[in-house]
């Protein structure tokens, strides 16, 4: 791992660290995260992606698959699939930093046919150390994070390159499976977009069905295979993070949070938050004060 991804990283999500810890960036889907304390169990929903520790260490579970991340190692996610993380040491000396990329379906469509399927297969979660390729690409683009205009000229090209790599790794199948047209991979994806979009309003199980062009019962087996949730269990740990998120990032109170993503009534809420994140939301609140004040 070069020390000059490092210390990009490091300068940047210093100066744009939201209170979550996530740095957005101005090209599309490409973030860090920072953290300066080993922080509490973390439930997310992840959009495939790429995530390249460059600075302390994270444990990442699925199931009953529990992965551990370290400086140099990347996790890549092929699918929306709900995982447990931690990061297990990080310190005001020496911060967590790691920089994350989404795959972009379209991108990954656009050059897929170029590219050869390399043998090797895994699930929908791996860690595996630093493609120097995309370490390569990623130090380019992080230098010209500060300068919108190479950035507007640049900077989709560069994030194209960045895709090329990660299709060219031994997971291409199950990537490539995210955007094969009328796939069974491609097809949940619509569904998961239109609960993602939509996720704090009911929404009918057929409804979705029909967007992915399958029978009611084949959905829900399909999805269940991609997710390992059901599409209502998907949609209700939707809301419940974005609640958290609220409440933590913007300061939100537990009642506005509850009824802003869909919740009818509080002490619902509070019993299935308490259910995922293992706390109740005041006590969570509380404690994320806590440690951001520590």
């Amino acid at each position: 791992m070069s020390r000059s991804l490092l210390d990009l990283v490091g300068r940047y999500a210093d100066a744009h660290a939201d209170p979550l810890g996530v740095s957005q960036t101005p090209v599309g889907g490409l973030s860090m995260v920072r953290a300066i304390y080993p922080g509490e169990l973390q439930v997310a929903i992840n959009r495939p992606l790429v995530a390249m520790v460059l600075q302390g260490r994270k444990t990442v579970t699925m199931g009953s698959e529990s992965f551990e991340l370290s400086p140099g190692e990347a996790l890549l996610i092929s699918a929306d699939v709900p995982t447990v993380s931690q990061i297990t040491q990080a310190s005001q000396a020496a911060p967590y930093y790691a920089l994350v990329l989404e795959i972009d379906l379209s991108i990954i469509n656009e050059i897929a046919d170029a590219i050869v399927l390399p043998p090797g297969q895994s699930g929908p979660i791996s860690v595996e150390p630093f493609d120097p390729n995309i370490e390569d690409v990623a130090v380019r683009l992080m230098r010209l994070l500060d300068r919108s205009g190479a950035i507007s000229v640049l900077g989709d090209g560069l994030l194209k390159e960045m895709h090329y790599w990660v299709l060219s790794g031994r997971h291409s199948a199950a990537i490539r499976r995210l955007g094969a047209t009328n796939g069974h991979a491609q097809r949940i994806s619509k569904a998961i977009g239109l609960i993602r979009q939509h996720y704090a309003q009911a929404i009918r199980v057929n409804e979705l069905a029909a967007a992915a062009g399958m029978s009611v019962s084949s959905f829900h087996q399909h999805f269940r295979a991609a997710t390992t949730l059901s599409p209502l269990q998907f949609q209700k740990q939707l809301r419940l993070i974005e609640a958290r998120r609220q409440m933590v990032a913007k300061g939100t109170n537990i009642a506005d949070a509850a009824y802003a993503v869909g919740y009818e009534s509080v002490p619902q809420f509070t019993r299935e938050y308490s259910r995922l994140f293992g706390v109740p939301p005041g006590r969570d609140l509380r404690q994320s004060k806590l440690d951001a004040a520590g």
